[in-house]
């Protein structure tokens, strides 16, 4: 028996009717911007990775190497990444309506340490330009475009005070987050690429340090390391002292005295780092004291969440008014209409060996001094939007510059950085940013998509990470990221499911060969728009005809 021929032969077959006259609109295909892409700070075609990482090893071994080279030609640190990025792809994720966002962080660490494991490695391909980069810092922003401006074939110096490279990340983030000989080995391939490192180097002027070096353009990656401080009425023998001094010096092997009770006085990420480490030194009880209520603290909710599993108390709605010898005396507040605390008058009096100041941190820009064609207004430096100050090749980003101040916003600006230091050099305008249509999650059919709840990663024992400093999240083995790699739905740019050769009733659309490649044959295509509204992924779109 003969079945219609609409839906059972292939394409090409016959081409007896042409329908196109009676088309008013037609059929292209569109590559949309991924949200997950948009919300990346450090700028990661997500995407186009998580793409790659779901053919898993592939037939020839290295998918997973393809993935991981796709995330490095954005970003060095996947493996430092996929642990302390707090993960905004994953908040603007689509799959989030279906069931749950897809872990993006944890398989960008799961590539990152895949490609630790296997000893993977990058090179320049680029000619060497005969340019010299002075880079100031060895966090993340610094090491960021010392590794771009090193690809794009220039000569990068790194100057730094510190006596080990990773900034902020190393001194600022304890190693229950961060492991130590993870950071190492992301950063020794940076020095594989011949990036030479001054460290235990302070610059004082850098006017002196451009002129002496004979540098041909400059990037200024000065991290917030200086511990805010506030006004508190405290005896002489108080034990006071800020977050960002404990926690480095004990990455410098002089671990502080604390006692047995620690209170820690702020509401971010650092106050959680603190108090948590407090309690790793030996406090019997560490707690947070904040003046607003929990839904006002700027703190990731899983540091949190972190926090009060390792037994860190909270005090919530409460301020320090006077420091003494082994008590602290705290005042009660209560929040107005608009979130602002106040005072009530109310007292209570709080035992504490140690009072730890976690109120934020500044950066320190004395090197400046004499530059006066380099704006600094409110402790940061004024850019232009290609990060460039008000001098003519140099540049700033990271903490030194008005942003969040994040791991992953840094990476981002030493990416941005290095592509406009290589543009200003080569005397060359940057190049226009294509503009990409978001895809949106109404744009989806997500009809063809299986419920694909999220796996959550395991965690080391709450009882395990109060004596040790051990990694407390711990990564995905291969047959869970790749279920996790798979349940991306490639918003907005095709994943070759065919989907449109088959629902096509005029059989106009044919398959190229290569992924993602077809054509829509106009002489039969006659505008139905039933490819676009079947296409799983978004990757279609009705436009008018042109006459």
């Amino acid at each position: 028996m003969d079945k219609p021929f609409a839906i059972t032969l292939d394409v090409g077959t016959s081409r007896a009717n042409k329908t196109g006259s009676w088309r008013t609109e037609r059929a292209v295909y569109v590559e949309r911007q991924p949200p997950c892409n948009q919300a990346c700070p450090a700028g990661e075609n997500i995407q186009g990775w998580l793409y790659a990482a779901e053919e898993g090893p592939g037939a020839d071994g290295r998918g997973y190497e393809r993935a991981w080279r796709t995330i490095m030609a954005d970003n060095p640190f996947p493996a430092i990444m996929g642990r302390v990025c707090y993960h905004p792809c994953e908040t603007a994720c689509n799959r989030e309506i279906v069931d749950e966002a897809v872990g993006i962080n944890s398989v960008e660490r799961f590539l990152g340490d895949e490609a630790i494991r296997q000893g993977w490695t990058v090179s320049v391909e680029a000619p060497p330009t005969g340019k010299r980069v002075l880079v100031v810092g060895a966090g993340p922003a610094g090491l960021s475009a010392a590794y771009h401006l090193a690809m794009l074939g220039h000569d990068v110096t790194v100057v730094d005070s510190a006596p080990l490279t990773g900034g902020m990340m190393r001194f600022g983030i304890p190693a229950y987050r961060l492991p130590r000989d993870v950071l190492d080995a992301e950063v020794q391939r940076i020095r594989d690429l011949g990036v030479h490192f001054h460290l235990g180097a302070t610059v004082t002027d850098l006017d002196e340090t451009i002129r002496d070096g004979g540098y041909d353009a400059t990037f200024l990656a000065v991290g917030a390391q200086v511990g805010k401080r506030a006004y508190l009425p405290a005896g002489s023998v108080s034990h006071v002292l800020d977050a960002v001094t404990m926690l480095r010096g004990l990455e410098e092997g002089e671990a502080p005295m604390l006692g047995r009770r620690v209170a820690v006085y702020g509401g971010g990420n650092a106050a959680m780092d603190a108090a948590r480490t407090a309690r790793r030194l030996g406090a019997d009880e560490a707690v947070v004291i904040y003046r607003r209520t929990r839904d006002r603290m700027p703190a990731h909710e899983g540091e949190v969440r972190e926090a009060q599993e390792e037994g860190v108390l909270f005090r919530w709605l409460t301020t320090i008014t006077q420091v003494d010898e082994g008590s602290l005396t705290v005042e009660r507040m209560e929040l107005d209409q608009s979130g602002f605390p106040h005072p009530t008058g109310e007292f209570d009096t709080l035992s504490a060996d140690a009072l730890v100041l976690a109120l934020g941190q500044d950066t320190d820009l004395s090197l400046l001094e004499g530059m006066d064609d380099i704006a600094v207004r409110d402790g940061v430096v004024t850019v232009d939007h290609e990060l460039m100050t008000g001098r003519p090749g140099v540049f700033a980003g990271g903490d030194a510059v008005p942003h969040e101040r994040s791991v992953t916003v840094a990476v981002g600006h030493g990416r941005r950085a290095a592509r406009a230091i290589d543009d200003w050099l080569a005397d060359r305008a940057p190049e226009p940013v294509p503009h990409r249509e978001l895809a949106d999650f109404a744009m989806l059919n997500t009809w063809y998509y299986e419920d694909a709840p999220h796996q959550q990663r395991s965690m080391l024992e709450a009882v395990r990470r109060q004596s040790t400093f051990d990694e407390v999240v711990l990564g995905l083995d291969e047959t869970t990221a790749l279920y996790e790699a798979r349940r991306c739905m490639s918003c907005g740019n095709c994943f070759s499911c065919d989907n449109c050769v088959g629902v096509c009733p005029d059989n106009a659309v044919r398959r190229l060969g290569p992924p993602g490649e077809y054509l829509i044959d106009l002489d039969y295509c006659k505008g139905c728009g039933l490819c676009v509204a079947e296409c799983p992924a978004g990757a279609i779109a009705m436009v008018p005809e042109e006459i």
